[in-house]
């Protein structure tokens, strides 16, 4: 742990509270957790909607935890499955780390430069007052967009690495948006692990 807390990177970014850990997981845990997860999550592609239009939400996802509790956004109610053996084993390091009992885990699965995640804040009611968020990054490593919500001038940019975390705490998600946003690139698949309390 001393390891990662000195290669902690504080986004000092007013309103906010988020460090940003580039080898939470060594490279050999990070590909075995990207290949299992590829291969034996129940990915599932939703609809949502925008402005009264419905489309295809641009990647795909699946929801996991330890209790029964839906997790809606966006017009979109998800039932959660039971944690595999695996993801309580990711979420068992995070927890410990992040010193917090995440109820639930939001996997998105970003299978090209197509998929994406449009601007938003983790701000529904069932995640409580200041949620925690905890991030894990597997596979292609993808920009990270930051915006104020009032200051149009305060934005910020990170690359999530393979085996990151990335932790936003406190009021981030009343001040701020993010996004992970398309690229033409042509890159590989990428996995994030989105932990969180939900009440």
């Amino acid at each position: 742990m001393a390891n990662l807390f000195s290669e902690a990177l504080h986004l000092n970014l007013p309103d906010s509270d988020l460090i940003y850990y580039p080898n939470f997981f060594d490279t050999v845990s990070a590909d075995s957790y990207f290949a299992l997860l590829r291969e034996q999550t129940p990915w599932q592609q939703d609809d949502i909607t925008v402005f009264g239009k419905k489309y295809a939400q641009p990647r795909l996802t699946a929801l996991y935890a330890n209790n029964d509790k839906a997790y809606s956004y966006s017009s979109i109610s998800m039932r959660p499955h039971v944690f595999t053996k695996e993801l309580l084993q990711i979420k068992d390091e995070v927890d410990t780390f992040a010193q917090t009992t995440f109820t639930t885990c939001l996997l998105n699965l970003y299978r090209d430069g197509k998929d994406s995640n449009g601007w938003h804040a983790d701000n529904e009611k069932e995640l409580g007052q200041n949620p925690i968020i905890a991030s894990i990054t597997l596979g292609e490593e993808r920009f990270f967009h930051l915006k104020h919500r009032t200051n149009k001038n305060l934005k910020h940019k990170l690359l999530l690495e393979h085996g990151s975390l990335l932790l936003m705490k406190g009021a981030t998600q009343h001040h701020w948006l993010h996004q992970i946003p398309k690229t033409a690139k042509p890159i590989q698949e990428r996995i994030n692990l989105t932990f969180r309390v939900v009440y």
